[in-house]
Formats: structure tokens, C-alpha cells, sequence
């Protein structure tokens, strides 16, 4: 993704210790039943708050598609589909009046859709991969910063252990957030950090 100007749709295609992992951005006419199938699973939509019907996802995908400063992907892993992203410039984000943003942050929101993928650290993992290519790409070095809803507890590590320090907890309109940011430069891995190899 591109800052200083509209976002464009383009590809992540990264090598993970998981396999490999794609972000392409969203097609509803080809990803909307998986998208409306996490959306209603009660893990996601305890925080996510997109369940019930597919319009309302629709919606949702529709409108991000067209907001200039954001981009939704459809994640893969190994081909198969399993999970949503959504990458953004966080500066020209409703995210900017709740802390101090910088020019070039880049906001990441993401889900892992597939029940067999949570609780394995894949988060962390596939987190670190994308965040150490945007921090690498074009338009780095810059931070990225995130805004789980703080009792994601199990979205929360997953931040920390991809190397985001807390920032502090902001009051969004729907929902109590832990604003966590990974520094332009990030920090080195320790053998303690969890995923650690």
C-alpha cells in the first residue's frame, strides 16, 4: 500500500514458517461467503460485531473498497483461504484523532477466520510477515499500529509477540481498545519473546 496518495489494491505474496501467505484484495462475489460465514462465527463476531446477514457484510466490504485510504484483502495460507485484512493509512484515519499519529502510520485490522487456525501463535506470525514487508516495501521505514478491542486477549498477545509495545487504551465509539504500535524500526527478537525460534 501506498502513502501520500489513494490507496491501490495490490498483493502481498510472502514466504511464512506456516507456508505462504497472500493478501488479495477482496472480491465479494468470490470471497463474501467465507466473509459472512467468520462474520457469524461467535469468536469473531464478539469483536468484529458483523453477524448476521450477508448484506451486512456486504455493506461493510462495499464500503471499504471505496474509502481512499484503506485497503481489504482476503488472506491465504497454502491456497486456502483464512482470513480477512484490512490495511489502511492511519493518519487519514478516524484512528488519527485518538492518538498521535504520524504521516506514514499504517493501520492493520485483521481476523483468522478458520476455527483450526486460532490459538496455534499463527497470528503472531502471519502479523510479523506483513508488518515486516510494509516496514521493508516502498513505503518504509514507518510504523504500524493496531487498536484491538482490549479484551481480545488472544489479539492482543498476537500484537506483542509480532513486536507491538503498548501505547496505552483508547475509548473508540464501540469499543474499549488497546493501541498497540510496532516501531518503524522494529526490535530485535529475544529467545524469551513468545514464537520465538
Amino acid at each position: 500500500m501506498s502513502t501520500g496518495a489513494p490507496a491501490q489494491p495490490c498483493w502481498w505474496d510472502l514466504t511464512t514458517q506456516a507456508g505462504r501467505l497472500t493478501l488479495s484484495p477482496v472480491k465479494p462475489e468470490r470471497d463474501l461467503p467465507d466473509l459472512h460465514r467468520w462474520m457469524n462465527d461467535p469468536v469473531v463476531a464478539r469483536h468484529w460485531g458483523l453477524d448476521g446477514p450477508e448484506e451486512r457484510v456486504a455493506a461493510h466490504i462495499a464500503q471499504q473498497r471505496i474509502l481512499p485510504h484503506t485497503d481489504p484483502y482476503l488472506a491465504r495460507l497454502a491456497g486456502r483461504p483464512i482470513g480477512y485484512w484490512e490495511v489502511y493509512r492511519a493518519a487519514e484515519d478516524r484512528l488519527a484523532r485518538y492518538y498521535p499519529a504520524l504521516r506514514d502510520d499504517v493501520g492493520i485490522h485483521l481476523l483468522i477466520g478458520e476455527p483450526d487456525c486460532r490459538g496455534i501463535g499463527l497470528g503472531s506470525l502471519l502479523l510479523r510477515a506483513v508488518c515486516d514487508a510494509i516496514q521493508t516495501g516502498p513505503q518504509g521505514p514507518c510504523r504500524v499500529v493496531a487498536e484491538p478491542d482490549e479484551r481480545n486477549i488472544a489479539s492482543v498477545r498476537a500484537f506483542r509477540s509480532a513486536g507491538f509495545e503498548p501505547a496505552g487504551t483508547i475509548d473508540l465509539p464501540e469499543k474499549r481498545a488497546a493501541l498497540v504500535i510496532r516501531s518503524a524500526v522494529p526490535r530485535p527478537r529475544r529467545p524469551s519473546d513468545p514464537g520465538a525460534a
